[in-house]
């Protein structure tokens, strides 16, 4: 369940809370009229099945509540009501997959901005992805993966083509590009301050590397594998699983084929650096493709199955 929270200027109290009632989903409503402040207005609550909360927050910005008012939602951990699990139950769907697409953009938009931290992440996690590769280290390239952020703008790329907003694409295209040329850039000075230190060497970069060796050497399934994690992590950010990034961020090669290619350029192997290149651009397409065609799935799927409660309901 989702608790809605409004600020609702007066003239439209009675249009919010006639939206709230002629939605599927939704129970213990509560209007405080006057009762807010800054800016003046009602408040008005009620809590919502997860499943139909995507249109409700569509219907209360087609009444611009986002602009003269607010709108704040919460998830709901706890709910001891019969009528809200008689609400969850009228709800189209399961809870777990439905998909609020506002707060999707809200999370793809923060995700994906090109600030200090975001940065700071990429280049800390190519920097980390370098040693590992050096020194054929699995558990340091898991370790890189982890910390990589960079699933905010591809997954801000994803929704921006979905929802058609060139803005965030723009943005989370530029947060990614800035990112791995930041990180490439930095990260073949730190390999050069690591030889000139004796920390690397070019003997351990051409050695056989059985645990680290894949990163610049693509195959087929470093495609299949980006594609089967761009639709999980999507899954993740869209339901309420979503425990599942963790496992994305280390099933995909993205920090550490930019870092094997840092490593590479500082000691002038072609070959490596445009192997390990080649399996970046691979894992951000297949990504990217994942992920947009599992929201256009969900989109569909959810379209479908609202489409069916409309028809009931007016035949009932």
């Amino acid at each position: 369940m989702l608790h809605l929270r409004m600020i609702v200027p007066p003239d439209r109290t009675e249009a919010v809370t006639e939206l709230i009632g002629s939605t599927v989903g939704t129970t213990h409503v509560v209007v405080l009229p006057g009762a807010a402040r800054n800016p003046s207005g009602d408040v008005v609550m009620c809590d919502v099945a997860r499943e139909a909360g995507d249109e409700l927050l569509h219907g209360l910005r087609e009444l611009k509540l986002d602009q003269d008012g607010s709108i704040a939602v919460e998830n709901i951990d706890l709910s001891m009501s019969e009528r809200a699990d008689a609400a969850e139950e009228e709800a189209p769907g399961e809870g777990a997959d439905a998909v609020l697409w506002e707060q999707l953009a809200d999370a793809t938009h923060e995700e994906s901005t090109l600030s200090f931290t975001y940065l700071a992440f990429m280049l800390l996690a190519t920097m980390i992805a370098a040693c590992g590769v050096v020194l054929d280290n699995a558990i340091l390239i898991v370790g890189a993966m982890a910390v990589g952020p960079e699933f905010g703008p591809l997954a801000g790329v994803c929704t921006a083509i979905v929802k058609r907003a060139p803005r965030l694409a723009a943005r989370s295209l530029v947060a990614l590009l800035v990112g791995f040329v930041a990180a490439i850039a930095v990260t073949t000075l730190f390999s050069l301050l690591m030889d000139w230190l004796g920390l690397f060497s070019k003997a351990q970069l051409d050695a056989a590397r059985p645990q680290t060796a894949f990163i610049w050497q693509p195959d087929p399934f470093s495609f299949v594998v980006a594609l089967l994690a761009g639709a999980a992590g999507t899954l993740s950010l869209t339901s309420s699983k979503a425990g599942a990034l963790v496992g994305v961020a280390i099933s995909v090669t993205t920090v550490p084929a930019a870092a094997n290619a840092a490593v590479a350029l500082s000691y002038g192997e072609v070959g490596q650096t445009w192997g390990s290149v080649q399996q970046l651009l691979l894992n951000l397409l297949g990504i990217m493709l994942a992920g947009t065609l599992t929201l256009l799935l969900q989109k569909w799927l959810w379209e479908t199955q609202r489409g069916k409660l409309k028809r009931r309901l007016r035949r009932g």
